[in-house]
């Protein structure tokens, strides 16, 4: 750690962000300053096709303090989380999103949380100000990640949370290409607390986040974390094979005691149609674990930093 690291952090992934940068940047100066004026923010952005490096650029110029991360091409939010904790320096470091959702006026009550022993402070949201769908398939998503994954992942909170450096430099040794950060954290197990928080509205436009994108990162992150969808295919497939063969004894004792024949053309074949597609999925699901085997031993970078403003400082 550097001899005049700042005492808090604050990473922050950033997409198509102009309009709220200013104003989240005011309001982070004005909460962090309560505790220190020692503090850095790391932004991240994350090649969302508008102005938002310009606008980190122009606070980095004005506050020595702001440090901007700009992504050679899209990677997405948890990869830009990723990169603000590989480049931070603070003793204590916060996440939080860029939309002012999560509120800076927070981070002091997150710090005096952490300063009574634990290593990791969760802010979990009281009264979500989202869509009811959102809300829904949030929900869906985190019973689905709790149960699959065998982790007890509470829903109401969020990527806002303050973390030790011995956190920080944890996750770092953790390189796998698919990346949850929550459940990452959560893994480790360090000792920790939440807070009730206010949820604020988003401060302009709507989440980036569409269904489809959830499904995807529901799909990836619990591939990620369990084999349990291989386990739950192969007691699926015995479950089947057993109701099959008692079905079977059940129609040879009808027609070799009661004389009754055995028919049902059309029921064989909707069967066998059955059967094969519960077989294709269950080789699909092989092959999507191979393909992030085969994803995992490329080895390949993270993320790649187009520009950062730090550089241009030093």
């Amino acid at each position: 750690m550097k001899s005049n690291a700042p005492l808090i952090s604050v990473v922050i992934p950033v997409y198509k962000a102009e309009n709220c940068l200013d104003e989240l940047y005011r309001r982070l100066v004005k909460a962090l300053e309560t505790v220190s004026p020692n503090f850095e923010i790391v932004l991240v952005e994350d090649c969302g096709g508008d102005k938002s490096w310009e606008v980190i650029e122009r606070l980095s110029r004005q506050d020595k303090r702001v440090k901007g991360i700009q992504f050679s091409r899209n990677f997405g939010q948890h990869y830009g989380i990723t990169a603000g904790l590989d480049y931070c320096d603070g003793d204590w470091t916060v996440v939080m999103d860029c939309d002012l959702q999560d509120r800076p006026e927070e981070i002091p009550r997150l710090y005096a949380k952490a300063l009574d022993g634990y290593d990791i402070v969760l802010a979990r949201r009281g009264q979500r100000q989202d869509p009811l769908l959102k809300r829904f398939t949030s929900w869906v998503f985190y019973k689905l990640f709790s149960y699959l994954a065998d982790i007890e992942y509470d829903g109401e909170t969020g990527n806002f949370r303050i973390m030790s450096r011995k956190v920080v430099e944890s996750f770092r040794t953790m390189r796998e290409q698919l990346r949850f950060f929550g459940g990452l954290v959560q893994w480790m197990g360090f000792p920790t607390d939440s807070i009730e928080v206010e949820h604020a509205e988003r401060h302009e436009g709507n989440s980036s986040y569409t269904f489809a994108k959830l499904w995807k990162l529901a799909t990836e992150t619990i591939i990620a974390y369990s084999d349990k969808p291989l386990r739950l295919a192969v007691r699926f497939g015995f479950m089947m094979a057993f109701f099959a063969f008692c079905y079977g004894v059940y129609a040879l004792i009808r027609a070799t005691v009661y004389g009754v024949p055995i028919l049902g053309w059309s029921s064989l074949i909707v069967s066998l149609y059955f059967i094969g597609g519960i077989i294709i999925a269950i080789l699909g699901i092989l092959g999507i674990y191979l393909g992030k085997t085969f994803d995992e031993s490329k080895k390949r970078p993270l993320y790649i930093v187009r520009r950062a403003t730090f550089d241009e400082k030093n």
